[in-house]
């Protein structure tokens, strides 16, 4: 009898847009959208993989844009924080439901709905096998949710960062408009600076860099990828090195 194939990575740190949680919609949640993203993480839990989770917020508020029509960008930026937390308890409720036991961590403090972000307490969560949420950002304006992603992987010692987006990887040029974009299998993270590839922000890309974190992107809409990834199966677009 075939032996079952081992995750490669055995703690992950999943990235996920808010644009993600809308599905078709123009804006917002969309709940089947969501059901099925649970499903896929609780497919990734039955591997023994322990997984965090970054959700950003543009599906409901994008601070850059407020900022641009004139609000000041601290209080965009603020409303964008708590739209992340919006997204992170709908994907809790979701989780729960199919009895996956989840905490979202904030780091804004919400003690009524959330709890504060404490390093070692989120460690400890996901060593005894729960998905932790991380919501709020860094907590701080000026910094994104992609940011906040590298951020939190490297502090709870997360092996890779999963960037789940609705394209099977990374390309030259944007492969929903040209056709004859190139895809990469890998790049370095100074090539992808150098190329000004919109991956994940500058400051999020250079703090992986100087930490040798690896990040794979890869089509989050297409069923089972997740779990692709973590056996080895060559997904997306390897991020790493020099």
């Amino acid at each position: 009898m075939k032996a079952a194939a081992k995750p490669v990575y055995q703690r992950i740190l999943l990235k996920l847009s808010g644009e993600a949680m809308m599905g078709n919609q123009e804006y917002g949640i969309d709940p089947a959208v969501v059901q099925i993203v649970a499903q896929e993480i609780k497919e990734v839990r039955a591997l023994g993989v322990e997984v965090g989770i970054v959700i950003g917020g543009g599906n409901i508020y994008r601070g850059v844009a407020a900022s641009a029509e004139g609000m000041d960008r601290t209080s965009a930026d603020h409303m964008g924080m708590l739209a992340t937390v919006i997204n992170s308890l709908a994907l809790q409720d979701a989780l729960e439901k199919m009895d996956i036991f989840t905490r979202v961590m904030s780091a804004i403090e919400m003690n009524r709905i959330a709890e504060p972000y404490i390093r070692r307490r989120a460690v400890r969560h996901l060593e005894k096998g729960r998905v932790v949420i991380f919501a709020g950002g860094t907590g701080n304006p000026f910094f994104t949710t992609d940011t906040a992603a590298a951020l939190r992987a490297m502090e709870v010692k997360s092996q890779v960062i999963l960037k789940g987006t609705k394209v099977d990887g990374v390309y030259d040029q944007d492969p929903m408009i040209h056709r004859k974009a190139k895809k990469f299998a890998k790049l370095s993270y100074i090539e992808v600076l150098n190329l000004g590839l919109k991956i994940m922000d500058a400051t999020a890309i250079s703090l992986c860099m100087e930490n040798h974190l690896p990040i794979i992107v890869f089509n989050l809409t297409q069923r089972g990828n997740i779990q692709r990834v973590l056996l080895g199966q060559k997904i997306g677009t390897i991020i790493g090195g020099t």
